[in-house]
């Protein structure tokens, strides 16, 4: 492998956490995690490629559900440690980057409780707020 890949910071397993954000609009689509051969992979192709901790294997963006990422700029943080993926995300439109059918990952938004004073001591009273719509069903996205 390049002497590249050596500048990155890999965890003690290997890793490096990536954030895929859409090029076009800024939004942050996901957070995924890359090996050396993921990122050379990446690189080579133009297209992103994880390592899926869960299946313990290079996971092809969109090899089920057709939801590619196109990979526009690859980025390293000041400490070289996160990699940043600027893409365009394929397939449905408008894209989705989320296996629960929506544009994101991040779908869900902290909302303190109305009414309640600021917390002083112990947690912040609020809730978990869906603020983005399933854009397609998950059953009729994987198989």
């Amino acid at each position: 492998m390049s002497d590249w890949l050596d500048t990155v910071r890999w965890d003690a397993h290997g890793l490096v956490p990536v954030i895929a954000q859409e090029a076009s609009s800024g939004d942050v689509l996901m957070l995924a995690w890359m090996n050396r051969e993921a990122l050379a992979q990446t690189a080579a192709l133009g297209r992103a490629v994880y390592y899926s901790r869960s299946r313990a294997r290079l996971w092809y963006k969109g090899e089920e559900s057709g939801h590619v990422q196109q990979v526009h700029e690859i980025r390293l943080d000041c400490d070289a440690d996160v990699l940043l993926l600027k893409v365009t995300q394929l397939g449905h439109q408008p894209g989705i980057a989320c296996h629960t059918g929506r544009h994101s990952c991040f779908y869900l938004r902290w909302q303190p409780e109305s009414g309640a004073p600021p917390a002083t001591t112990g947690p912040a009273e609020g809730r978990w707020l869906t603020v983005e719509p399933v854009l397609k069903d998950p059953e009729s996205i994987y198989r």
